[in-house]
C-alpha cells in the first residue's frame, strides 16, 4: 500500500509540475540549442531500482564526452567541462527537471537515493550496494540534500579524488540512504521536497540536521 501511495503521489505531482514548468522547458531548450554544442538533453545509463540500469534524462550542462575527460564521473567545483549555461543550470538544479519524465515512466521517484553511474556505484561498501536501490532512485533525497556541496568537498580533498569518494563520501551517503529506507513515509518525502527547495535558496543551511535529528553523524573528513 505504501508503494502504491508513493507512486500515485509521484504521478500526480510530477505531471502537475511538468505542466506548470512547460514554458520554462521551452525557454531552456531554445537557450541550449542556440549555445555551446547545441546539446539540449543528456542521457546516461544509471543504476536504478533493484540495481537495474536505466537511462536518466537531464539538460546538458557539460561538454560532449565529458565522462571520458578530466576527472571522469566526478565533477569538481569550477570544473572546466561545465559550460557557461551549465553552471547556472547546475547551481539552480534546473538541469534535473527533465527527470520528471523518468518519474512519470516509473524509472524514478520524486524522492529516493540518487541514481549512480556504475563507476561510482561500485565505490559504495558492498552491504550498501546490495540494498541501496531497494527503493526507486529519486530526483532528490536525503543524500542529495546533505551532499549539496559535494563538488566543494571533492575539490578540496587531498590526493586521489576517486579514492576520497570511495573512503569518505560513498560510505556516509550510503548510511544516509539506509536511514531513509528505515524512515520512509509520506511525511519524510514531503519534508525532503521542502528541504530541497530551501537548500536552493540557502545552500549552506544545516536545517536538515535540525529537522531530522537522528541522521547518521557526518564524518570528520566532511565537516
Amino acid at each position: 500500500m505504501r508503494n502504491l501511495i508513493k507512486r500515485i503521489f509521484d504521478l500526480v505531482l510530477s505531471t502537475a509540475v511538468l505542466i506548470i514548468v512547460s514554458p520554462l522547458f521551452l525557454i531552456l531548450i531554445i537557450v541550449l540549442w542556440l549555445s555551446g554544442d547545441h546539446e539540449i538533453f543528456y542521457t546516461q545509463w544509471r543504476i536504478g531500482y533493484q540495481n537495474k540500469a536505466f537511462r536518466i534524462i537531464k539538460f546538458a550542462t557539460m561538454v560532449k564526452d565529458s565522462p571520458n575527460i578530466g576527472t571522469g564521473s566526478i565533477t569538481l567545483r569550477n570544473d572546466p567541462r561545465v559550460t557557461k549555461n551549465g553552471k547556472f543550470l547546475r547551481k539552480s538544479k534546473l538541469n534535473e527537471l527533465p527527470q520528471i519524465i523518468n518519474v512519470i515512466t516509473g524509472d524514478m521517484s520524486l524522492v529516493g537515493p540518487r541514481p549512480q553511474l556504475e563507476a561510482d556505484f561500485i565505490k559504495f561498501p558492498m552491504h550498501i550496494q546490495e540494498i541501496l536501490y531497494n527503493v526507486k532512485p529519486g530526483i532528490t533525497g536525503i543524500g542529495s540534500i546533505v551532499f549539496r556541496d559535494e563538488e566543494k568537498w571533492i575539490s578540496i580533498a587531498p590526493g586521489d579524488k576517486h579514492e576520497f569518494y570511495r573512503q569518505h563520501i560513498a560510505p556516509y551517503k550510503g548510511e544516509l540512504e539506509l536511514w531513509y529506507q528505515r524512515n520512509i513515509s509520506f511525511y519524510t518525502d514531503l519534508m525532503l521536497i521542502f528541504l530541497t527547495a530551501w537548500m536552493i535558496i540557502a545552500s549552506n543551511s544545516n536545517l536538515v540536521f535540525n529537522v531530522f535529528k537522528d541522521l547518521p553523524k557526518k564524518p570528520e573528513e566532511l565537516n
